[in-house]
């Protein structure tokens, strides 16, 4: 591990990717009126472009999490921001559900390298102590995007067009990779930690830890949650309480300013119970724990009396999902060596997806047939407290992996 002050120059190009990587995953979600106007789209459509990109984002963390893990988090983040930033960009060119499918699918793919980079950089360069607080401030980027993109995509769209909104926001990313190419460096050029190269490890044989197995049911489980504050409370807030496109700006502002304050508190509560002495099982447990009641008021977001009460709820939410996210992410690096973190981060990442692609390709046809958010809301209201009453079960103590050598 690395006490150098470069660590936050890291921690702040990851905080901006995360930031841009919202801002194009988001941007859909904000113009799904607009465009379900222009196109004809049905709510089942919609859920199927959903699917495409969680399809193409699952199978892509799978891949780009063993590929970082041989390449370098320096050129796999380059290159996966690279193929995200085109794809965003191709949205602008597209002229039916299918078209908007495609570039989803690409998304996805260049997208699926965000989150195990990050990860894996954390792992280099922060301690133990650090790891939870180091991932909620560069998580906090992606609220940062998803606030910025209800502010910045209304006007973009009624100044310039919808199309022109895709390509700006989608170019974004060439700037970050400048930044990135000019300023990252991989911390083993300044010195290589002594004892730290875990045995050889096969990808596959990875999937055999049961701890893999906890934290990808957990993602599985939880990421549709996120999945359906992204895509869908746009237009549930459009819908319930009549708000036009313009109109969306500030609660969703609000709504993303929960995340990131969930995010920063998330982090900084596990890392300051472990300064104060407590054992890293203890502090990461006790942490989701208060993120996870953050969620429970999801049960009565349907019923909201009116917007501000819904706003309130859904802040809550944010915040708890972005704090919870900041624990589990830091746990990977708790458990296994940063030689294969990424490889994790993808192999959970893949549970969290497939989890969002059903629940996206259900939603649909849900709201399609009922019309009603109750459903999906009371799930995300549960689901955190039950998957935490898992993680108990399946990994009672947090403590590094010992990793078998394969042959």
């Amino acid at each position: 591990m690395h006490t150098s002050p470069y660590r936050w120059v890291v921690c702040g190009l990851l905080f901006l990717a995360a930031a841009i990587n919202y801002l194009d995953r988001q941007i859909l979600g904000i113009l799904a009126g607009t465009l379900e106007k222009e196109f004809g789209w049905s709510e089942s459509e919609y859920g199927l472009i959903i699917t495409a990109f969680q399809a193409s984002y699952a199978v892509g963390q799978l891949g780009f999490g063993r590929f970082l893990d041989r390449v370098g988090t320096r050129i796999g983040y380059l290159l996966s921001m690279a193929v995200w930033s085109t794809a965003a960009a191709a949205h602008g060119f597209a002229n039916s559900a299918l078209g908007f499918g495609a570039a989803r699918l690409l998304l996805g793919l260049g997208e699926a390298g965000n989150f195990p980079a990050s990860v894996k950089a954390v792992a280099a360069w922060f301690e133990k102590k650090e790891r939870a607080l180091a991932v909620g401030l560069f998580n906090s980027g992606s609220s940062v995007g998803a606030i910025l993109t209800p502010l910045l995509v209304p006007w973009l769209s009624v100044r310039f067009g919808w199309r022109m909104a895709f390509i700006l926001t989608g170019s974004a990313g060439l700037a970050w990779i400048a930044l990135w190419m000019a300023l990252y460096r991989s911390p083993r050029r300044l010195t290589v930690p002594a004892g730290e190269k875990p045995p050889a490890t096969r990808w596959a044989s990875l999937q055999t830890y049961r701890e893999v197995w906890a934290f990808a049911l957990a993602r599985f489980l939880t990421d549709p949650a996120w999945w359906i504050l992204l895509f869908w409370v746009p237009k549930f807030l459009s819908a319930r309480f009549g708000l036009s496109l313009t109109q969306l700006g500030v609660p969703l502002a609000l709504v993303f300013s929960g995340a990131i304050g969930g995010s920063l508190f998330g982090g900084w509560l596990s890392s300051t119970l472990i300064q104060r002495g407590w054992t890293v099982n203890a502090a990461r447990k006790s942490a989701i724990l208060a993120c996870a009641l953050l969620v429970t008021p999801m049960l009565f977001c349907a019923q909201a009396p009116n917007v501000w009460t819904a706003v309130l709820i859904l802040s809550l939410a944010a915040a708890g999902h972005n704090g919870w996210a900041a624990n589990l992410f830091a746990i990977f690096a708790d458990l296994f060596p940063s030689a294969v973190v990424s490889s994790v981060a993808g192999i959970t990442g893949f549970g969290g997806s497939v989890g969002g692609m059903l629940a996206a390709t259900a939603m649909g046809y849900i709201l399609q047939a009922t019309g009603s958010y109750m459903p999906a809301f009371v799930w995300t209201g549960v689901a955190y407290l039950f998957i935490l009453g898992l993680i108990q079960v399946m990994v009672p103590v947090i403590r590094p992996v010992t990793l078998r050598r394969d042959r």
